[in-house]
């Protein structure tokens, strides 16, 4: 597995990454055991950078990755993040981020965080002052790296001017290209980039079914790209990504994952599953190695990424 390195503070991680979201929320009902199993049989191919949050399960997540990597904790980067209240609010004042911080410590039964993300932006919080508060969690020992997530150019600067910001995580997949107009402030600012849901929620994948399909409590249900036409274009990609991939002996999955490392030595993507087996297939991914006829051959089936948006209306973060 090769090593790369995110931002100029230091931080240094596997290529592929795990997401652990889909263990506890999400993809319809949780599956400890299966995203116990996923995690041990990533760390046994060498994927070293694991990915909670509090609101995963309201610190259920941290708690199962916390189990999972307590026989080799020092031997991964954990990141987890702050900033939802149950209420489904936002609260990124110093006095909130201290008390999830030491929440989600005794959660992961450890003793400090590797990256801790502002999950989303607080716009009634100055990003000057988030980023101040975790500077200081960052002095004392329990934090290393300070993360934002979805968060704009103008917001990057102001909080890297603050405290250096090592990572940014957004969406960012075949399907989901809007990230790439960062590109410019994240080399200026030497940050480092973690797209999250890099298989498309799983539309990129051999496993894609129709929204109905799936549990009511799956978000895939409602997603913009499961709906009646952007299904099906989305599908015919998958299919003509998927013809492609086996000329290069792999999946449509690790395809994917590999074209988004070929996009910069500064990205590393963090795919999710609750089985070992697909867990293995992701990681194997860092293992393929793309050419610029092959880049070509994927730009030809998708130009500039999927049908449908990446979020309902609703729930689509703001960038400033």
């Amino acid at each position: 597995m090769q090593q790369r390195t995110l931002g100029g503070q230091g931080l240094t991680t596997s290529a592929i990454g795990f997401g652990a979201m889909g263990i506890s929320a999400a993809y319809g009902p949780a599956d400890e055991e299966g995203g116990l199993a996923a995690i041990r049989r990533s760390r046994e191919l060498s994927v070293t950078f694991i990915d909670t949050a509090e609101v995963y399960g309201w610190g259920e997540n941290e708690r199962l990755v916390g189990r999972a990597v307590a026989g080799f904790r020092d031997e991964v980067v954990i990141a987890t993040k702050f900033g939802h209240t149950r209420d489904v609010g936002l609260d990124s004042r110093p006095e909130h981020i201290r008390t999830v911080v030491d929440s989600s410590l005794r959660n992961l039964g450890v003793d400090h965080i590797d990256v801790l993300y502002q999950h989303r932006v607080d716009p009634a919080v100055p990003v000057e002052e988030m980023a101040g508060a975790v500077g200081e969690l960052v002095r004392a020992g329990k934090v290393r790296f300070l993360g934002l997530s979805e968060a704009g150019p103008e917001t990057l600067r102001r909080a890297h001017g603050a405290h250096p910001v090592s990572v940014l995580q957004t969406e960012y997949s075949l399907f989901e290209r809007d990230v790439e107009r960062l590109f410019p402030v994240l080399a200026e600012l030497g940050i480092g980039l973690v797209p999250y849901s890099p298989l498309g929620r799983g539309f990129l994948s051999a496993s894609v079914r129709p929204a109905a399909e799936y549990a009511a409590d799956d978000w895939r249900r409602g997603d913009p790209r499961w709906q009646p036409g952007a299904y099906e274009k989305n599908l015919d990609a998958v299919r003509g990504l998927t013809a492609f991939a086996a000329t290069k002996g792999a999946t449509v999955a690790q395809l994917a994952l590999a074209w988004l490392l070929a996009q910069g030595e500064h990205i590393v993507p963090i795919p999710g599953t609750r089985s070992a087996a697909r867990a293995e297939e992701n990681a194997r991914a860092a293992d393929l190695v793309l050419t610029p006829d092959d880049l070509d051959a994927v730009r030809a089936v998708l130009p500039s990424g999927g049908h449908g948006a990446r979020y309902r209306a609703e729930h689509m973060p703001t960038w400033i």
